[in-house]
């Protein structure tokens, strides 16, 4: 067993109360492109702004569109080594929380329970109205849309349905940036993992744990900003680390 997972088997082993943030890093294992990287989406496609959904037909026709035609990835994706390990921790009360970037869902899919999981850019899993806040599933909003190019509306208050994710220049939302917060607060080892650190106000939360006087670690390919400040910090493939430091065998 090699120095660094001893070194993180240890940290992992003294933390009585630890807080996990992931990104797109975790979640490019199990086939999901990130956003930002030199393959990213948003190489080739640009992201639709939030006021030109809510202001345009046209643009939520196109936002639609997207959702539900081409190789949806993220629709096929199952959680990797790196989402089982996490999912472990929790599972034996190591780690309280998870904060994650993602909207994949992939956490929920390892195990961990939705109470134990914060979504800081909501789930592209389901749909849901911006007024009301009612949910949709999206099986009947793809029928319609492919069939007739019909955009939802709210069947309670008539009002515009979305994914329940947070778009360019929509506000994040307040009671998930709340629960962060607070679990930050409360650990006492906050592990970041797959994340580039560059997003805020999300990536302030790793600098919060540390000026806490939590233990940080960071887990990436590439370099953060914040790896100067870190206990430990890991360039290493994630499931591959997480699952050896967790004692969990992969295929």
């Amino acid at each position: 067993m090699d120095n660094e997972v001893v070194a993180l088997q240890e940290l992992i082993a003294a933390g009585q109360n630890i807080v996990v943030f992931t990104g797109a890093g975790i979640s490019t294992e199990s086939g999901i492109p990130d956003f930002r990287g030199p393959q990213g989406v948003w190489k080739t496609q640009t992201p639709i702004d939030f006021s030109d959904f809510i202001g345009s037909e046209e643009w939520r026709r196109e936002s639609w569109q997207r959702k539900f035609t081409g190789d949806n990835k993220m629709a096929k994706a199952s959680p990797n080594s790196g989402h089982y390990a996490i999912s472990h921790w929790a599972s034996i009360g190591k780690v309280s929380h998870v904060i994650t970037q993602n909207v994949d869902g992939l956490h929920q899919q390892s195990g961990i329970a939705d109470e134990q999981i914060t979504e800081l850019h909501g789930n592209a899993n389901y749909a849901s109205c911006l007024d009301c806040g009612k949910r949709y599933e999206l099986t009947a909003i793809r029928e319609a849309f492919l069939a007739e190019q019909r955009l939802p509306i709210c069947n309670e208050c008539t009002g515009i349905i979305k994914t329940a994710t947070i778009s360019f220049g929509q506000a994040m939302p307040i009671e998930a940036m709340q629960r962060a917060e607070r679990a930050t607060l409360d650990c006492d080892t906050f592990i970041a993992i797959g994340s580039s650190l560059t997003v805020y106000p999300a990536a302030g939360f790793p600098v919060m744990a540390k000026q806490n006087q939590a233990k940080l670690i960071i887990i990436n390919n590439q370099d953060t900003d914040l790896d100067p400040i870190a206990d430990l910090v890991l360039h290493r493939p994630i499931g591959q680390i997480l699952s050896a430091a967790a004692g969990i065998k992969t295929d």
